[in-house]
């Protein structure tokens, strides 16, 4: 997976967020963004996911894929319309499907997009260490509970792109060993970036910095 930003600016009317910047993200390497609250790098990461538009400049999706016939890779442009199949995304701001319970929040998205490793229900429930809870509607869930349903649906995602907005939020002591320990399982041939405003156990398995003061 190879994404590169191309003169990227967001405003919000008059008032620019970021601007210019030239950046090319490869899967060789992890990526996180850094920044305090409120000065633009979750905007930058749901502009990468096309969550939202960029108000100057272009971005250009790249994925390996072997020729068939051929051990030769060629880098595959993808289009704006099938991003989405291509990346995962979690924050403590996207909304779960309350009326689901864990269980049924698997397989339903298990119909849209594979998990790694074709990971089952009964295992990715056991990941989560949510077993007693799996029956239960996700209204019901504690904050932190929440949040490892979002982190587990998109880091057990088959998805060569996965995009991590504040992931550490909600969750205690035990619950961010859990995450990365999971992050550094399935870290593999995927690209990875973190949006995270100086809270270093977000990232550790990130060796690339993206400071969004830089691009004021």
């Amino acid at each position: 997976m190879q994404i590169t930003l191309n003169n990227i600016g967001k405003r919000y009317n008059y008032e620019w967020i970021f601007r210019k910047i030239n950046y090319e993200l490869t899967s060789e390497n992890n990526y996180v963004i850094l920044g305090s609250n409120g000065s633009g790098k979750s905007t930058l990461l749901q502009v990468i996911a096309g969550n939202l538009i960029a108000s100057e400049g272009q971005i250009e999706f790249k994925v390996q894929s072997s020729k068939v016939q051929s051990s030769i890779a060629e880098s595959l442009l993808i289009d704006e319309e099938n991003r989405f199949h291509y990346l995962s995304y979690a924050a403590p701001y996207l909304d779960l499907l309350e009326e689901f319970t864990l269980t049924e929040s698997i397989e339903f998205q298990a119909q849209f997009k594979p998990f790694r490793e074709s990971l089952t229900t009964k295992q990715i429930i056991e990941i989560t260490q949510l077993e007693k809870a799996k029956n239960k509607q996700l209204k019901y869930y504690s904050s932190g509970m929440k949040q490892r349903v979002r982190l587990a649906l998109a880091i057990l995602a088959d998805t060569p792109l996965l995009l991590l907005d504040e992931p550490t939020s909600n969750l205690d002591k035990n619950a961010i060993n859990w995450y990365q320990q999971l992050v550094n399982a399935h870290a593999a041939d995927r690209l990875i970036v973190v949006a995270s405003n100086q809270q270093e156990y977000e990232y550790p398995f990130c060796n690339k910095w993206i400071s969004i003061e830089d691009y004021k």
